[in-house]
């Protein structure tokens, strides 16, 4: 019942800055928390940030805390991503994805949770 998008990614030098955007379309997305993923090339899938279905709610990995926000607009059903004070080792295809765990849930478990619905990813560079 969902679908996700991701936009907004791109090449960016060190310390510099990309929104990307998850856009959503079903009935029941409201309901979902959305969490971001990241690839690397050769690296394992990797959490990077959720947040809970009226917005209340945020959590971050620890590689990105401080230099990451992530909201919601339930209005445009979409989810961002805001990517501040960029590293190197920040690039990577970048993921959306839903699941109906509880928060609490979804924040314990990370990468191990299985997530319902995925995006197809976004590319973003970040070079030195």
């Amino acid at each position: 019942q969902v679908q996700l998008v991701e936009s907004g990614g791109g090449l960016v030098q060190a310390g510099g800055s990309l929104r990307l955007s998850c856009a959503a379309s079903g009935r029941t997305f409201s309901t979902y928390n959305i969490g971001w993923f990241r690839q690397a090339p050769g690296k394992e899938r990797e959490f990077v940030a959720l947040i809970n279905w009226s917005g209340g709610r945020t959590y971050y990995a620890d590689a990105v805390k401080g230099r990451f926000t992530i909201s919601r607009d339930n209005a445009k059903i979409a989810v961002y991503l805001q990517m501040n004070s960029l590293k190197p080792e920040d690039t990577a295809v970048y993921f959306c994805a839903a699941n109906r765990a509880p928060f609490t849930t979804a924040q314990a478990m990370g990468v191990r949770l299985r997530y319902d619905y995925w995006g197809q990813g976004t590319q973003v560079t970040v070079s030195s």
